[in-house]
C-alpha cells in the first residue's frame, strides 16, 4: 500500500507531500488542484510503461507543466506586504514525483535537456535525471534497493553490494521499464509489475453514442476497459467467476426492484436493465446517463481482478444524490481489496466515505500553491528527494 505520495514543482503542487491511507478521499475547491494531483499519480503509472515523456507532451511539455510560480515564496509575499515578483532561479528545472510505502519507495526526477550541438527536433523533450526505488517508506542511503544517474544503474544485490547494469539507458527511457533481470533486479521487476495494475478512471463515456449503449462482440472481461466500452461483459464476467451476490445487491440497493440481465447473441453481449413495473428491460441505450454510470463503477469496484491502486476520477459526475449512498458503499467495500484513491468535488460522497473510514485530504490555495488544509510542516509524512 501507499503511504505517501510527494509531487515537486508540477503545475500548483510546489511542494506537496500527502499521507494515503486503505481509502483515501481528496476534495476542495474547484482550482484547488485535485485535478493535478491525479495527473501526477497518472505520470507515475505511466513511468512505470516508458510513457511519462509522452504523456507530458500531451500536457503541452514539461515548460509548461511545471510550479509557475517563484522558486521562493517568502514571508512578507504571504503576508501581502510584498508583491509577487520573478527571481533568477538558483537550482535547475525539475519536476519530482515519488512515493512509497512500507514495503518499496520510487521517486524520478525529471528536468530539461542539456543544450545540444547535434541536430534534434526534440529539444524540449524532458529528461530522466535521476530515478531511485528503495525498501521502506523514507530513502536512506542505505535502504537504496536500485538507481539511476547519468544514463547508468545500478542495483544492490544480496550480499550488499552493487551490480551495475551493463550499458546506459536512454534519458527518455524510465530503469523501471528497461531493466528486466530477475536473478539481478527482483525488486525492480516486483516494483514494475504492481506500478502498472494501477488503474484510473475518468473518461467513461455516457453520451448517446457512448459504445456501451451498443451491442458489441465480448470476451471474458476481468477488468472494464478505461472507456468503458466493455461494460456488458465486465458485468457478466463478474456473475460468472466473480462476487455475483454482491452485484446484485449492488443494483438493487441503487435500484429497487431492478436487476440485471447481459444479452448474448453470437458473441454479441447487450446490457440490459429489468425495472419493476416494466414489461420488457430497458437496454443500454435507453439508459439514463446517471443509471450508466453506475454501473460502470459497479463493473469497476466488483472487478474479479483487483490493482494494487485504483483511482478515481469524480465518480459522482451525473449520479442522482439518491445513488450516493450505494457507490459510497461500494467503494468502502471494495477498499478492503484495494488500496482506493477517490478525488470528488461531492461533499455527500466525502462525508459518506469518511463513516465508512476513509482519509479526507482536502485541498486549498495559497498565492498559486496547492496544500493540504490543516497540514502544517512537521505534520507532513517524512519525505526525502534522491539527489542529481
Amino acid at each position: 500500500m501507499i503511504s505517501t505520495l510527494a509531487v515537486e514543482g508540477y503545475r500548483s503542487l510546489r511542494r506537496l507531500v500527502v499521507p494515503l491511507a486503505p481509502l483515501t478521499v481528496v476534495t476542495g475547491a474547484n482550482g484547488s488542484g485535485k485535478s493535478s494531483l491525479y495527473r501526477a499519480l497518472r505520470l507515475l503509472a505511466d513511468s512505470a510503461r516508458n510513457g511519462a515523456v509522452a504523456a507530458l507532451a500531451r500536457q503541452g511539455g514539461l515548460p509548461s507543466t511545471l510550479w509557475a510560480g517563484p522558486e521562493q515564496v517568502g514571508r512578507a509575499v504571504r503576508e501581502g506586504r510584498y508583491p509577487v515578483q520573478g527571481t533568477v532561479r538558483t537550482g535547475p528545472v525539475s519536476l519530482r514525483l515519488g512515493f512509497a510505502g512500507d514495503d518499496f519507495g520510487y521517486a524520478m526526477d525529471l528536468g530539461l535537456p542539456p543544450p545540444s550541438t547535434g541536430r534534434t527536433a526534440f529539444q524540449l523533450d524532458p529528461e530522466i535525471k535521476v530515478e531511485s526505488v528503495w525498501s521502506g517508506p523514507v530513502l536512506r542511503p542505505a535502504a537504496v534497493l536500485a538507481e539511476r544517474g547519468r544514463g547508468a544503474v545500478r542495483v544492490r544485490d544480496a550480499d550488499g553490494g552493487w551490480w551495475r547494469v551493463p550499458g546506459t539507458i536512454q534519458p527518455y527511457d524510465s530503469m523501471l521499464s528497461e531493466i528486466s533481470d530477475p536473478q539481478h533486479a527482483p525488486e525492480l521487476l516486483e516494483l514494475r509489475d504492481r506500478i502498472r495494475s494501477w488503474r484510473f478512471y475518468d473518461q467513461l463515456r455516457t453520451d448517446a453514442g457512448a459504445p456501451a449503449r451498443a451491442a458489441r462482440i465480448g470476451t471474458r472481461t476481468l477488468v472494464l476497459g478505461h472507456d468503458g466500452a466493455d461494460l456488458a461483459a465486465a458485468l457478466q464476467t463478474i456473475r460468472e467467476i466473480g462476487d455475483a451476490e454482491a452485484l446484485d445487491a449492488a443494483v438493487d440497493q441503487a435500484f429497487p426492484g431492478s436487476g440485471l440481465a447481459i444479452a448474448a447473441e453470437a458473441g454479441r453481449f447487450e446490457l440490459r436493465l429489468r425495472q419493476h413495473g416494466l414489461l420488457r428491460p430497458l437496454g443500454a441505450a435507453e439508459l439514463s446517463d446517471g443509471t450508466l454510470r453506475y454501473l460502470f463503477w459497479v463493473a469497476a469496484l466488483l472487478t474479479p481482478r483487483p490493482p494494487a491502486l485504483l483511482v478515481l476520477n469524480e465518480p459522482e459526475t451525473s449520479l442522482h444524490p439518491d445513488l450516493i449512498a450505494p457507490l459510497a458503499g461500494l467503494v468502502a467495500a471494495a477498499s478492503a481489496r484495494t488500496q482506493i484513491v477517490a478525488v470528488t468535488h461531492s461533499r455527500p460522497l466525502v462525508a459518506a466515505l469518511g463513516k465508512a473510514g476513509a482519509r479526507t485530504v482536502e485541498l486549498v490555495k495559497d498565492h498559486g500553491e496547492t496544500g493540504v488544509a490543516g497540514q502544517e510542516p512537521l505534520d507532513q509524512p517524512p519525505w526525502h528527494w534522491p539527489k542529481r
